[in-house]
């Protein structure tokens, strides 16, 4: 499986695809793009207004993964579907985790 993640020193660069006004807050696993990048496919309930779309996607990995919402960032994507990122952390324990949110 071709994994969202991209390891760094002291956290991980997470690509997700965001599904704003999706009905439910969930992943729904991993998917391979066409230029084969994968991402973490990722659905909330908000709305993609003033940035509430991307707040409820951060609190809910910050819930799955078991992180403080202070160490999840937007480093790119802020007002796209597909998002990068940042999660402070170890990045071995972080990427295992977001496997397991991925295959679940």
């Amino acid at each position: 499986m071709t994994s969202p993640c991209r390891i760094g020193n002291d956290h991980i660069l997470l690509a997700v695809r965001l599904t704003p006004n999706g009905g439910r807050d969930a992943f729904d696993g991993v998917e391979v793009a066409a230029d084969g990048l994968a991402h973490l496919k990722a659905r909330v309930t908000a709305v993609p207004e003033k940035g509430k779309a991307n707040k409820a996607l951060v609190a809910l990995l910050s819930k799955a993964l078991k992180v403080p919402k202070s160490s999840i960032s937007v480093v790119s994507g802020e007002s796209s579907r597909q998002k990068i990122l940042r999660i402070e952390g170890d990045p071995e324990d972080l990427q295992s985790r977001i496997e397991a949110l991925a295959s679940a």
